[in-house]
């Protein structure tokens, strides 16, 4: 039986949501091994004279815990 661990994290990206969520988990996986799944809480934006500037993401990752 494996056990699981749930951790919230942020990223953003001037590219995409997309992007946003891949740089988080490429940053989350130096440091937490046996990443199982992300799911993406909430998505939001910061917009700068009347355009987007940056696209965030806000993640739940689970991983096993040894």
């Amino acid at each position: 039986m494996a056990v699981l661990k749930v951790i919230e994290i942020m990223s953003d990206s001037k590219k995409s949501w997309e992007d946003a969520t891949q740089k988080a988990i490429s940053k989350a996986a130096k440091s937490v091994k046996e990443i199982r799944s992300a799911f993406v809480q909430s998505q939001s934006v910061t917009v700068k004279n009347g355009k987007v500037e940056t696209y965030r993401v806000n993640l739940k990752v689970t991983f096993v815990v040894k």
